[in-house]
Protein backbone atom coordinates (compact mmCIF):
# COMPACT_ATOMS: atom_id res chain seq x y z
CA UNK A 1 0.00 0.00 0.00
CA UNK A 2 1.89 3.22 -1.37
CA UNK A 3 1.13 6.16 1.32
CA UNK A 4 -0.21 8.34 -1.64
CA UNK A 5 -3.23 6.45 -1.60
CA UNK A 6 -4.55 8.31 1.50
CA UNK A 7 -5.23 11.54 1.49
CA UNK A 8 -1.91 13.89 2.37
CA UNK A 9 -4.25 16.74 3.65
CA UNK A 10 -7.14 14.78 5.59
CA UNK A 11 -6.84 13.13 8.91
CA UNK A 12 -6.80 9.35 8.58
CA UNK A 13 -8.61 6.80 11.23
CA UNK A 14 -8.39 3.29 10.76
CA UNK A 15 -8.16 -0.07 12.43
CA UNK A 16 -5.37 -3.06 11.55
CA UNK A 17 -7.22 -5.03 13.90
CA UNK A 18 -10.32 -4.94 16.85
CA UNK A 19 -12.81 -4.30 14.82
CA UNK A 20 -15.84 -7.21 13.99
CA UNK A 21 -13.50 -9.43 15.91
CA UNK A 22 -12.55 -9.45 20.23
CA UNK A 23 -8.37 -8.92 20.18
CA UNK A 24 -5.61 -7.73 18.17
CA UNK A 25 -6.18 -4.12 18.79
CA UNK A 26 -4.05 -1.94 16.78
CA UNK A 27 -5.60 1.62 15.91
CA UNK A 28 -3.95 4.25 13.28
CA UNK A 29 -4.37 7.93 13.69
CA UNK A 30 -2.41 10.00 10.64
CA UNK A 31 -1.73 13.31 8.99
CA UNK A 32 0.69 13.70 6.55
CA UNK A 33 3.96 12.15 7.33
CA UNK A 34 3.10 11.65 10.99
CA UNK A 35 1.50 8.50 11.95
CA UNK A 36 0.90 7.63 15.54
CA UNK A 37 -0.47 3.71 16.32
CA UNK A 38 -2.67 3.25 19.74
CA UNK A 39 -1.93 -0.60 21.00
CA UNK A 40 -0.36 -3.83 19.30
CA UNK A 41 -2.55 -6.54 20.67
CA UNK A 42 -2.81 -10.16 19.66
CA UNK A 43 -5.95 -12.89 20.21
CA UNK A 44 -5.81 -16.51 20.06
CA UNK A 45 -6.37 -19.47 17.52
CA UNK A 46 -10.13 -19.97 16.37
CA UNK A 47 -10.57 -23.64 16.58
CA UNK A 48 -9.63 -24.02 12.73
CA UNK A 49 -6.77 -22.64 13.16
CA UNK A 50 -4.65 -25.83 13.88
CA UNK A 51 -1.44 -25.62 15.65
CA UNK A 52 -1.08 -22.13 15.92
CA UNK A 53 -0.14 -20.38 19.17
CA UNK A 54 -1.46 -16.24 18.61
CA UNK A 55 -2.54 -14.34 16.01
CA UNK A 56 -1.68 -10.64 14.99
CA UNK A 57 -2.39 -8.00 13.17
CA UNK A 58 -0.74 -7.82 9.59
CA UNK A 59 1.41 -4.25 10.13
CA UNK A 60 2.49 -4.15 6.29
CA UNK A 61 1.48 -0.78 6.02
CA UNK A 62 3.10 0.79 8.79
CA UNK A 63 6.14 -1.39 7.87
CA UNK A 64 6.10 0.04 4.70
CA UNK A 65 5.96 3.97 6.32
CA UNK A 66 8.10 2.93 9.38
CA UNK A 67 9.95 6.28 9.34
CA UNK A 68 6.58 8.28 9.12
CA UNK A 69 5.47 5.61 12.75
CA UNK A 70 6.04 8.61 15.70
CA UNK A 71 5.28 6.24 18.65
CA UNK A 72 2.95 3.53 20.18
CA UNK A 73 0.57 4.10 22.92
CA UNK A 74 -0.06 1.53 24.88
CA UNK A 75 -3.58 2.03 26.93
CA UNK A 76 -2.95 -1.30 29.52
CA UNK A 77 -1.53 -4.16 29.48
CA UNK A 78 -3.63 -6.59 28.64
CA UNK A 79 -2.35 -9.17 26.17
CA UNK A 80 -5.05 -8.27 23.63
CA UNK A 81 -3.54 -4.82 23.44
CA UNK A 82 0.23 -5.28 24.16
CA UNK A 83 0.86 -9.16 22.73
CA UNK A 84 2.05 -8.23 19.40
CA UNK A 85 4.05 -5.93 20.86
CA UNK A 86 7.84 -7.80 20.49
CA UNK A 87 6.79 -8.83 16.79
CA UNK A 88 5.60 -5.14 15.99
CA UNK A 89 9.37 -3.91 17.40
CA UNK A 90 11.22 -6.70 16.10
CA UNK A 91 10.39 -4.99 12.31
CA UNK A 92 10.24 -1.27 12.93
CA UNK A 93 11.72 0.11 16.55
CA UNK A 94 9.81 2.60 17.09
CA UNK A 95 9.19 4.56 20.52
CA UNK A 96 6.42 3.05 23.05
CA UNK A 97 4.55 5.15 25.61
CA UNK A 98 3.03 3.47 28.32
CA UNK A 99 2.00 3.45 32.05
CA UNK A 100 4.15 2.13 35.08
CA UNK A 101 2.15 -1.13 35.42
CA UNK A 102 2.06 -1.33 31.53
CA UNK A 103 5.39 -0.86 31.16
CA UNK A 104 6.76 -3.10 33.65
CA UNK A 105 4.70 -5.98 31.61
CA UNK A 106 5.90 -4.88 27.95
CA UNK A 107 9.50 -5.20 29.56
CA UNK A 108 9.06 -9.01 30.97
CA UNK A 109 7.96 -9.78 27.07
CA UNK A 110 10.90 -7.55 25.25
CA UNK A 111 12.96 -9.86 27.98
CA UNK A 112 11.53 -12.85 26.78
CA UNK A 113 12.03 -12.05 23.45
CA UNK A 114 15.60 -10.32 23.58
CA UNK A 115 14.78 -7.11 22.85
CA UNK A 116 14.97 -5.14 26.17
CA UNK A 117 17.81 -3.81 25.23
CA UNK A 118 16.90 -1.71 22.31
CA UNK A 119 13.47 -0.78 22.79
CA UNK A 120 12.43 2.67 23.42
CA UNK A 121 10.13 2.73 26.57
CA UNK A 122 8.38 5.45 27.57
CA UNK A 123 6.99 6.09 30.78
CA UNK A 124 3.53 8.22 30.78
CA UNK A 125 0.93 9.23 33.43
CA UNK A 126 -2.76 10.67 33.51
CA UNK A 127 -0.82 14.27 33.35
CA UNK A 128 2.00 13.15 30.49
CA UNK A 129 1.85 15.16 27.14
CA UNK A 130 3.65 13.68 24.24
CA UNK A 131 4.62 15.66 21.09
CA UNK A 132 4.70 13.08 18.02
CA UNK A 133 4.90 15.00 15.33
CA UNK A 134 2.08 17.10 14.52
CA UNK A 135 0.68 15.06 17.01
CA UNK A 136 0.25 15.71 21.06
CA UNK A 137 -0.59 13.02 22.88
CA UNK A 138 -2.31 13.39 26.43
CA UNK A 139 -4.39 10.51 28.60
CA UNK A 140 -6.90 10.41 31.57
CA UNK A 141 -7.46 7.54 33.98
CA UNK A 142 -10.15 4.80 33.51
CA UNK A 143 -11.57 2.01 35.49
CA UNK A 144 -10.52 -1.67 34.03
CA UNK A 145 -9.49 -5.05 35.58
CA UNK A 146 -6.23 -4.02 35.37
CA UNK A 147 -4.38 -1.20 37.16
CA UNK A 148 -3.28 2.19 35.19
CA UNK A 149 -5.45 1.89 32.72
CA UNK A 150 -5.87 5.00 30.24
CA UNK A 151 -7.40 6.62 27.45
CA UNK A 152 -5.65 8.94 24.77
CA UNK A 153 -6.60 12.32 23.94
CA UNK A 154 -4.87 13.20 20.63
CA UNK A 155 -4.71 16.74 19.37
CA UNK A 156 -4.27 17.08 15.89
CA UNK A 157 -4.53 19.37 13.42
CA UNK A 158 -7.98 18.90 12.23
CA UNK A 159 -9.40 18.22 16.18
CA UNK A 160 -9.33 16.61 18.97
CA UNK A 161 -9.85 12.28 18.63
CA UNK A 162 -10.18 10.67 22.09
CA UNK A 163 -9.17 6.71 21.92
CA UNK A 164 -11.08 5.32 25.17
CA UNK A 165 -9.30 2.16 25.88
CA UNK A 166 -10.78 -0.55 27.36
CA UNK A 167 -13.49 0.92 30.42
CA UNK A 168 -16.03 1.22 32.86
CA UNK A 169 -17.25 3.36 35.27
CA UNK A 170 -16.35 1.86 38.72
CA UNK A 171 -17.21 3.99 41.34
CA UNK A 172 -15.96 1.50 44.42
CA UNK A 173 -12.83 0.57 42.52
CA UNK A 174 -10.49 -2.01 44.51
CA UNK A 175 -7.43 0.24 44.20
CA UNK A 176 -9.47 3.44 45.21
CA UNK A 177 -7.83 5.12 41.52
CA UNK A 178 -11.60 6.33 40.24
CA UNK A 179 -11.54 7.43 36.65
CA UNK A 180 -10.45 10.87 35.49
CA UNK A 181 -14.61 12.42 35.09
CA UNK A 182 -13.43 15.46 35.45
CA UNK A 183 -10.76 15.56 32.88
CA UNK A 184 -13.20 13.61 30.14
CA UNK A 185 -15.63 16.45 30.65
CA UNK A 186 -13.15 19.02 30.03
CA UNK A 187 -11.83 17.22 26.95
CA UNK A 188 -15.23 17.20 26.18
CA UNK A 189 -15.48 21.17 26.63
CA UNK A 190 -13.13 21.56 24.45
CA UNK A 191 -14.56 19.96 21.65
CA UNK A 192 -14.21 16.26 20.18
CA UNK A 193 -13.72 15.97 16.84
CA UNK A 194 -13.48 11.73 16.52
CA UNK A 195 -14.52 9.25 19.38
CA UNK A 196 -13.23 5.82 19.06
CA UNK A 197 -14.55 4.15 22.50
CA UNK A 198 -14.58 0.70 23.98
CA UNK A 199 -17.73 -1.89 22.47
CA UNK A 200 -17.20 -5.18 24.05
CA UNK A 201 -20.82 -4.85 26.37
CA UNK A 202 -22.66 -2.62 24.37
CA UNK A 203 -25.51 -5.51 24.45
CA UNK A 204 -25.98 -5.66 28.16
CA UNK A 205 -28.23 -3.23 30.05
CA UNK A 206 -27.61 -1.11 32.62
CA UNK A 207 -24.46 -0.86 34.83
CA UNK A 208 -21.31 -3.40 35.06
CA UNK A 209 -20.97 -4.38 38.52
CA UNK A 210 -17.81 -2.98 40.92
CA UNK A 211 -14.89 -5.55 41.51
CA UNK A 212 -15.55 -4.44 45.09
CA UNK A 213 -18.63 -6.94 44.70
CA UNK A 214 -16.32 -10.08 43.64
CA UNK A 215 -14.11 -9.39 46.96
CA UNK A 216 -17.02 -9.57 49.13
CA UNK A 217 -18.21 -13.00 47.02
CA UNK A 218 -14.44 -14.04 47.45
CA UNK A 219 -14.31 -13.23 51.20
CA UNK A 220 -17.65 -15.44 51.42
CA UNK A 221 -16.76 -18.47 50.20
CA UNK A 222 -13.42 -18.46 52.28
CA UNK A 223 -15.75 -18.05 55.11
CA UNK A 224 -17.29 -21.04 54.09
CA UNK A 225 -14.29 -23.45 53.52
CA UNK A 226 -12.38 -25.56 55.38
CA UNK A 227 -10.59 -26.90 52.96
CA UNK A 228 -8.21 -25.68 50.22
CA UNK A 229 -9.16 -23.34 48.04
CA UNK A 230 -7.77 -23.07 44.42
CA UNK A 231 -8.50 -19.51 42.85
CA UNK A 232 -8.54 -19.15 38.80
CA UNK A 233 -8.88 -15.89 37.04
CA UNK A 234 -7.12 -14.22 34.50
CA UNK A 235 -3.49 -13.56 35.19
CA UNK A 236 -3.60 -9.92 34.77
CA UNK A 237 -6.64 -9.12 36.90
CA UNK A 238 -4.38 -7.42 39.49
CA UNK A 239 -7.46 -6.15 41.67
CA UNK A 240 -8.76 -9.41 42.00
CA UNK A 241 -5.64 -11.31 42.79
CA UNK A 242 -5.54 -8.37 45.62
CA UNK A 243 -8.59 -9.48 46.66
CA UNK A 244 -7.59 -13.32 47.09
CA UNK A 245 -4.72 -11.77 49.09
CA UNK A 246 -6.50 -10.06 51.52
CA UNK A 247 -8.92 -12.81 52.07
CA UNK A 248 -6.20 -15.36 52.62
CA UNK A 249 -5.18 -12.82 55.16
CA UNK A 250 -8.31 -12.56 57.13
CA UNK A 251 -8.29 -16.29 57.22
CA UNK A 252 -4.68 -16.80 57.87
CA UNK A 253 -3.78 -18.59 54.63
CA UNK A 254 -0.57 -18.97 52.59
CA UNK A 255 -1.20 -18.91 48.86
CA UNK A 256 1.02 -20.29 46.03
CA UNK A 257 1.03 -19.29 42.69
CA UNK A 258 1.10 -21.39 39.45
CA UNK A 259 1.57 -20.67 36.31
CA UNK A 260 3.88 -19.53 34.32
CA UNK A 261 2.10 -15.83 33.58
CA UNK A 262 0.40 -16.02 36.93
CA UNK A 263 4.24 -16.03 38.51
CA UNK A 264 5.33 -13.46 36.29
CA UNK A 265 2.74 -11.00 36.48
CA UNK A 266 2.51 -11.39 40.65
CA UNK A 267 6.08 -10.91 40.57
CA UNK A 268 5.92 -7.62 38.72
CA UNK A 269 2.88 -6.58 40.14
CA UNK A 270 4.82 -6.97 44.04
CA UNK A 271 8.00 -5.32 42.61
CA UNK A 272 5.94 -2.26 41.16
CA UNK A 273 3.88 -1.60 44.25
CA UNK A 274 0.58 -2.55 42.52
CA UNK A 275 -0.39 -5.83 44.58
CA UNK A 276 0.26 -5.60 48.68
CA UNK A 277 1.25 -9.08 50.13
CA UNK A 278 1.88 -9.68 53.78
CA UNK A 279 5.61 -10.60 54.31
CA UNK A 280 5.62 -14.60 54.70
CA UNK A 281 2.41 -15.44 52.75
CA UNK A 282 3.62 -16.64 49.56
CA UNK A 283 5.26 -19.69 49.37
CA UNK A 284 6.52 -22.39 47.10
CA UNK A 285 3.86 -25.05 46.08
CA UNK A 286 6.30 -28.02 47.52
CA UNK A 287 5.36 -26.37 50.56
CA UNK A 288 1.64 -26.67 50.63
CA UNK A 289 1.49 -30.13 51.10
CA UNK A 290 3.40 -29.81 54.79
CA UNK A 291 0.17 -27.44 55.66
CA UNK A 292 -3.11 -27.77 57.00
CA UNK A 293 -5.74 -27.71 54.29
CA UNK A 294 -7.34 -25.16 55.53
CA UNK A 295 -4.31 -22.86 55.67
CA UNK A 296 -3.83 -23.20 52.20
CA UNK A 297 -4.89 -20.96 48.49
CA UNK A 298 -3.87 -22.03 45.11
CA UNK A 299 -4.00 -18.95 42.71
CA UNK A 300 -3.75 -20.60 39.49
CA UNK A 301 -4.00 -19.81 35.46
CA UNK A 302 -6.48 -21.79 33.63
CA UNK A 303 -9.73 -19.66 34.06
CA UNK A 304 -10.97 -20.11 30.37
CA UNK A 305 -10.23 -23.97 30.37
CA UNK A 306 -7.08 -23.86 28.21
CA UNK A 307 -6.03 -27.07 27.81
CA UNK A 308 -2.07 -26.47 28.84
CA UNK A 309 -3.11 -24.20 31.34
CA UNK A 310 -2.18 -24.93 35.20
CA UNK A 311 -5.88 -25.33 36.55
CA UNK A 312 -6.54 -27.83 33.51
CA UNK A 313 -3.21 -29.74 34.14
CA UNK A 314 -4.53 -30.04 37.84
CA UNK A 315 -7.96 -31.11 36.79
CA UNK A 316 -6.26 -34.01 35.18
CA UNK A 317 -3.72 -34.98 37.34
CA UNK A 318 -1.22 -34.10 35.05
CA UNK A 319 0.66 -30.93 36.89
CA UNK A 320 3.98 -31.86 38.33
CA UNK A 321 3.89 -29.88 41.79
CA UNK A 322 -0.33 -29.61 42.37
CA UNK A 323 -2.65 -32.22 42.33
CA UNK A 324 -6.74 -31.47 43.48
CA UNK A 325 -7.57 -33.69 46.33
CA UNK A 326 -11.68 -34.54 47.26
CA UNK A 327 -12.79 -31.87 49.33
CA UNK A 328 -10.46 -28.97 47.38
CA UNK A 329 -13.04 -25.68 46.84
CA UNK A 330 -12.17 -24.36 43.02
CA UNK A 331 -13.30 -20.45 42.74
CA UNK A 332 -13.35 -20.12 39.05
CA UNK A 333 -13.10 -16.26 39.29
CA UNK A 334 -13.84 -15.36 35.17
CA UNK A 335 -16.35 -16.25 32.90
CA UNK A 336 -15.42 -17.61 29.92
CA UNK A 337 -14.41 -15.67 26.82
CA UNK A 338 -16.86 -16.61 23.82
CA UNK A 339 -15.78 -19.41 21.94
CA UNK A 340 -14.11 -20.98 25.47
CA UNK A 341 -17.12 -22.09 27.04
CA UNK A 342 -16.74 -25.50 26.47
CA UNK A 343 -13.32 -25.95 27.57
CA UNK A 344 -14.20 -24.19 30.78
CA UNK A 345 -17.33 -26.95 31.16
CA UNK A 346 -14.86 -29.71 30.45
CA UNK A 347 -12.96 -28.57 33.01
CA UNK A 348 -15.12 -28.21 35.43
CA UNK A 349 -16.75 -31.67 35.06
CA UNK A 350 -13.27 -33.29 35.60
CA UNK A 351 -13.02 -31.35 38.75
CA UNK A 352 -16.26 -32.78 39.48
CA UNK A 353 -15.00 -35.81 38.57
CA UNK A 354 -12.46 -35.93 41.42
CA UNK A 355 -13.98 -34.85 44.37
CA UNK A 356 -13.59 -30.98 44.18
CA UNK A 357 -16.50 -28.48 44.85
CA UNK A 358 -16.19 -25.91 42.10
CA UNK A 359 -18.11 -21.92 42.27
CA UNK A 360 -17.75 -20.51 38.98
CA UNK A 361 -20.28 -18.00 36.83
CA UNK A 362 -21.06 -14.34 37.75
CA UNK A 363 -21.02 -14.83 41.30
CA UNK A 364 -17.42 -14.46 41.86
CA UNK A 365 -16.94 -12.04 38.50
CA UNK A 366 -17.66 -9.08 36.98
CA UNK A 367 -16.34 -7.81 33.39
CA UNK A 368 -13.61 -5.08 32.92
CA UNK A 369 -15.95 -3.26 30.31
CA UNK A 370 -18.67 -0.78 30.72
CA UNK A 371 -22.33 -2.00 29.90
CA UNK A 372 -24.74 -0.02 27.73
CA UNK A 373 -25.31 3.53 30.74
CA UNK A 374 -22.19 3.58 31.28
CA UNK A 375 -21.25 3.42 27.27
CA UNK A 376 -24.06 6.44 27.16
CA UNK A 377 -22.11 8.24 29.87
CA UNK A 378 -18.61 8.19 27.66
CA UNK A 379 -20.48 9.19 24.65
CA UNK A 380 -22.25 12.70 26.86
CA UNK A 381 -19.46 13.43 28.09
CA UNK A 382 -17.17 13.69 25.47
CA UNK A 383 -20.31 14.54 22.43
CA UNK A 384 -17.89 13.58 19.91
CA UNK A 385 -19.14 15.01 16.22
CA UNK A 386 -18.10 11.44 14.20
CA UNK A 387 -18.25 8.21 16.05
CA UNK A 388 -16.20 5.16 15.32
CA UNK A 389 -17.13 2.18 17.79
CA UNK A 390 -14.29 -0.14 18.59
CA UNK A 391 -13.01 -3.51 20.29
CA UNK A 392 -15.91 -5.79 19.93
CA UNK A 393 -17.36 -7.85 16.91
CA UNK A 394 -19.91 -6.71 14.57
CA UNK A 395 -22.76 -7.01 16.58
CA UNK A 396 -21.13 -5.43 19.41
CA UNK A 397 -19.96 -2.46 17.20
CA UNK A 398 -23.83 -1.57 15.96
CA UNK A 399 -25.34 -1.80 19.23
CA UNK A 400 -22.94 0.54 20.52
CA UNK A 401 -24.04 2.62 17.26
CA UNK A 402 -27.82 2.59 18.31
CA UNK A 403 -26.60 3.86 22.08
CA UNK A 404 -24.50 6.91 19.88
CA UNK A 405 -27.95 7.33 18.10
CA UNK A 406 -29.64 7.91 21.45
CA UNK A 407 -26.82 9.96 22.92
CA UNK A 408 -27.62 12.71 19.84
CA UNK A 409 -24.76 11.81 17.45
CA UNK A 410 -25.92 12.23 14.01
CA UNK A 411 -26.56 8.59 12.32
CA UNK A 412 -24.64 9.75 9.17
CA UNK A 413 -21.37 10.64 11.35
CA UNK A 414 -21.28 7.05 13.01
CA UNK A 415 -18.53 5.00 11.09
CA UNK A 416 -18.58 0.82 11.13
CA UNK A 417 -15.19 0.13 10.12
CA UNK A 418 -13.66 -3.27 9.38
CA UNK A 419 -10.24 -3.56 9.70
CA UNK A 420 -8.15 -1.62 6.95
CA UNK A 421 -11.19 0.86 6.22
CA UNK A 422 -10.13 4.29 6.59
CA UNK A 423 -12.21 7.63 7.80
CA UNK A 424 -10.59 10.52 6.22
CA UNK A 425 -11.49 13.98 7.99
CA UNK A 426 -10.94 17.27 6.20
CA UNK A 427 -12.24 20.97 6.82
CA UNK A 428 -14.58 19.02 9.79
CA UNK A 429 -16.15 16.76 6.79
CA UNK A 430 -15.46 13.05 7.37
CA UNK A 431 -16.04 10.12 4.84
CA UNK A 432 -14.73 7.02 4.03
CA UNK A 433 -11.49 6.69 2.44
CA UNK A 434 -9.76 4.05 0.80
CA UNK A 435 -8.62 0.40 2.61
CA UNK A 436 -5.32 -0.29 3.68
CA UNK A 437 -3.70 -3.31 3.87
CA UNK A 438 -4.78 -5.72 6.65
CA UNK A 439 -5.04 -9.29 7.94
CA UNK A 440 -3.74 -11.73 10.49
CA UNK A 441 -0.24 -12.99 11.01
CA UNK A 442 -0.82 -16.55 12.44
CA UNK A 443 2.70 -17.23 15.22
CA UNK A 444 3.32 -20.84 15.34
CA UNK A 445 6.24 -21.74 17.26
CA UNK A 446 8.98 -19.31 16.47
CA UNK A 447 7.87 -18.95 12.54
CA UNK A 448 6.10 -15.78 12.40
CA UNK A 449 3.85 -15.90 9.09
CA UNK A 450 5.05 -18.86 7.52
CA UNK A 451 2.12 -20.61 8.08
CA UNK A 452 -0.66 -19.45 5.46
CA UNK A 453 -4.09 -20.56 4.45
CA UNK A 454 -2.69 -23.45 2.28
CA UNK A 455 -0.71 -24.61 5.10
CA UNK A 456 -4.19 -24.84 7.56
CA UNK A 457 -5.92 -26.19 4.77
CA UNK A 458 -3.70 -28.82 4.51
CA UNK A 459 -3.06 -29.33 7.97
CA UNK A 460 -7.01 -29.13 8.26
CA UNK A 461 -6.99 -32.32 5.33
CA UNK A 462 -4.86 -33.95 7.71
CA UNK A 463 -6.60 -33.84 10.60
CA UNK A 464 -9.46 -34.99 9.23
CA UNK A 465 -9.04 -38.17 6.64
CA UNK A 466 -4.74 -38.89 6.85
CA UNK A 467 -1.99 -39.01 4.47
CA UNK A 468 -0.56 -41.54 2.00
CA UNK A 469 2.39 -41.54 0.75
CA UNK A 470 3.32 -43.69 -2.45
CA UNK A 471 6.75 -44.83 -3.04
CA UNK A 472 7.59 -45.56 -7.01
CA UNK A 473 11.52 -46.09 -8.26
CA UNK A 474 11.33 -45.92 -11.59
CA UNK A 475 14.37 -46.72 -14.29
CA UNK A 476 15.74 -44.13 -15.95
CA UNK A 477 17.01 -46.15 -18.78
CA UNK A 478 13.14 -47.56 -19.78
CA UNK A 479 10.77 -46.11 -17.96
CA UNK A 480 9.85 -49.70 -16.26
CA UNK A 481 8.95 -50.04 -12.27
CA UNK A 482 11.56 -51.38 -10.26
CA UNK A 483 10.53 -50.90 -6.97
CA UNK A 484 6.88 -50.81 -5.20
CA UNK A 485 4.73 -49.01 -5.55
CA UNK A 486 4.82 -49.27 -1.42
CA UNK A 487 2.16 -47.25 -0.22
CA UNK A 488 2.41 -45.80 3.81
CA UNK A 489 -0.61 -44.87 5.61
CA UNK A 490 -1.02 -42.93 8.55
CA UNK A 491 -4.36 -41.44 10.29
CA UNK A 492 -5.98 -42.75 7.29
CA UNK A 493 -7.13 -46.86 7.75
CA UNK A 494 -5.71 -49.19 10.17
CA UNK A 495 -2.94 -50.75 8.03
CA UNK A 496 -3.18 -54.79 9.29
CA UNK A 497 -7.46 -54.42 9.51
CA UNK A 498 -7.06 -53.36 5.60
CA UNK A 499 -4.30 -55.15 3.83
CA UNK A 500 -6.87 -55.88 0.67
CA UNK A 501 -7.88 -52.28 0.19
CA UNK A 502 -4.32 -51.13 0.05
CA UNK A 503 -3.18 -54.00 -2.15
CA UNK A 504 -5.96 -52.92 -4.55
CA UNK A 505 -4.55 -49.39 -4.02
CA UNK A 506 -1.02 -51.09 -4.63
CA UNK A 507 -2.68 -52.38 -8.13
CA UNK A 508 -4.36 -49.37 -8.93
CA UNK A 509 -0.84 -46.91 -8.94
CA UNK A 510 1.05 -49.62 -10.76
CA UNK A 511 -1.80 -49.31 -13.79
CA UNK A 512 -1.94 -45.73 -13.91
CA UNK A 513 1.88 -45.54 -14.02
CA UNK A 514 1.63 -48.76 -17.04
CA UNK A 515 -0.60 -46.34 -18.89
CA UNK A 516 1.37 -43.05 -18.56
CA UNK A 517 4.46 -45.28 -20.06
CA UNK A 518 2.48 -46.62 -22.56
CA UNK A 519 1.44 -42.82 -23.86
CA UNK A 520 4.93 -41.67 -22.99
CA UNK A 521 4.26 -39.45 -20.46
CA UNK A 522 7.16 -39.56 -18.31
CA UNK A 523 7.18 -35.86 -16.66
CA UNK A 524 6.84 -36.24 -13.03
CA UNK A 525 4.09 -33.61 -12.53
CA UNK A 526 1.77 -35.42 -14.50
CA UNK A 527 2.33 -38.74 -13.06
CA UNK A 528 1.63 -37.28 -9.76
CA UNK A 529 -1.26 -35.93 -10.62
CA UNK A 530 -2.06 -38.98 -12.64
CA UNK A 531 -1.50 -41.27 -9.13
CA UNK A 532 -3.17 -38.57 -6.77
CA UNK A 533 -6.13 -38.62 -9.31
CA UNK A 534 -6.78 -42.24 -10.02
CA UNK A 535 -6.00 -43.54 -6.18
CA UNK A 536 -8.10 -40.59 -4.73
CA UNK A 537 -11.37 -41.67 -6.97
CA UNK A 538 -10.62 -45.17 -5.78
CA UNK A 539 -10.25 -44.40 -1.87
CA UNK A 540 -13.43 -42.17 -2.01
CA UNK A 541 -15.52 -44.99 -3.70
CA UNK A 542 -14.37 -47.48 -1.18
CA UNK A 543 -13.91 -45.05 2.29
CA UNK A 544 -15.91 -41.69 1.85
CA UNK A 545 -12.81 -40.27 2.41
CA UNK A 546 -10.63 -38.42 0.98
CA UNK A 547 -6.63 -38.67 2.53
CA UNK A 548 -4.00 -36.08 1.12
CA UNK A 549 -1.80 -38.27 -1.22
CA UNK A 550 1.68 -37.57 -1.74
CA UNK A 551 3.47 -39.69 -4.56
CA UNK A 552 7.26 -39.69 -4.01
CA UNK A 553 8.84 -40.90 -7.48
CA UNK A 554 12.58 -41.63 -8.12
CA UNK A 555 14.58 -42.85 -11.12
CA UNK A 556 17.58 -44.95 -10.90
Amino acid sequence: MNLSKLNQKALSIFALGGVGEIGKNMYVVQYADDIVVIDAGLKFPEEEMLGIDIVIPDITYLQENKDKVRGILITHGHEDHIGGLSYVLRRMNVPVYATKLTLGLIEGKLKEAGLLGEAKLNLIDNKSEVQLGCFTASFFKTNHSIPDSVGVCLDTPEGVVVHTGDFKFDQTPVNNQNADLAKMAQIGDRGVLALLSDSTNAERPGYTGSEREVGEAIMEQFHKCSGRIIVATFASNIHRIQQVVDAAARYDRKITVIGRSMVNVVNIAVDLGYLNVPEGMLVEPEEINKLPAEQVVILSTGSQGEPMSALTRMARSAHRKVDILPGDTVLIAATPIPGNEKYVARTVDQLYRIGADVVYGSDIHVSGHGSAEELKLMLNLMRPQYFLPIHGEFRMLRQHAILAEQCGVQPENIFMLDNGDTVEIQNNRARYGPKVQSGIVLIDGLGIGDVGNIVLRDRKLLSQDGILVVVVTLSKQNGTILAGPDIISRGFVYVRESEALLDEANRIVGQTLQRCMDENVNEWSSLKTNVRDALGRFLYEQTRRRPMILPIIMEV
